[in-house]
């Protein structure tokens, strides 16, 4: 991880800018991450941001806890990576009221850590992304097995009623369909339930 990005917002709830953004001063974090040895690239321009993303290894997000979800969302659409939080005493005291927000943060940085511990933050960091992004396909894996399933389901019980068989031999039917025009089980079987309450009209 060489490349950082660091995202800074306003602190003060609410506040809307007047004229389109400047580019942000040199700051505590990129001050911090680049004596580190970092590379870093401080942005709230969500144009710059995109046109950069693939060079960026991990985003520090130096904002109230509030914030942290859009900005997060946003990232997530141009490039998963890593979500850092930096955690200075005036941004921690701004996201007091957001303390249960559930955030994909993946770590924390604080001003006062040392280069070494600014390193190991990152790698944990990157592990913990990892194991998150993992965790959230095996989720996405298991949503798409349950509504098979449910299509699956509804199908044998419309082939039950309909042909008066058991459940297995409606299975059975299904599986036949699928392997004869080579189609998933879950597609017949969509087939099917979508067939039947058309008729029903």
């Amino acid at each position: 991880m060489r490349f950082l990005l660091v995202i800074r917002e306003a602190i003060v709830p609410g506040a809307v800018p007047s004229a389109p953004p400047k580019p942000l001063p040199l700051a505590e974090p990129e001050i911090m991450l680049k004596t580190s040895g970092y590379q870093v690239l401080a942005s709230c321009q969500e144009s710059q941001i995109r046109k950069r993303i693939r060079e960026i290894d991990a985003a520090v997000l130096d904002m109230p806890m509030g914030d942290i979800e859009r900005w997060g969302e946003l990232l997530l659409k141009w490039k998963a990576l890593p979500l850092l939080w930096w955690c200075s005493p005036e941004v921690a005291a701004a996201s007091l009221e957001a303390c249960e927000t559930e955030v994909p943060i993946d770590g924390l940085l604080t001003p006062s850590m040392t280069a070494q511990e600014v390193h190991w933050t990152l790698h944990f960091g990157a592990k913990r992304f990892f194991e998150r992004q993992a965790w959230q396909d095996e989720k996405a894996q298991l949503v798409s097995r349950l509504e098979e399933r449910k299509w699956i389901d509804m199908a044998k019980s419309i082939l039950c009623d309909v042909n008066k068989v058991s459940e297995a031999e409606a299975y059975d039917m299904l599986r036949k369909r699928a392997m004869n025009e080579r189609k998933r089980m879950v597609d017949v079987a969509t087939s099917v339930v979508k067939a039947h309450q058309q008729l029903k009209f």
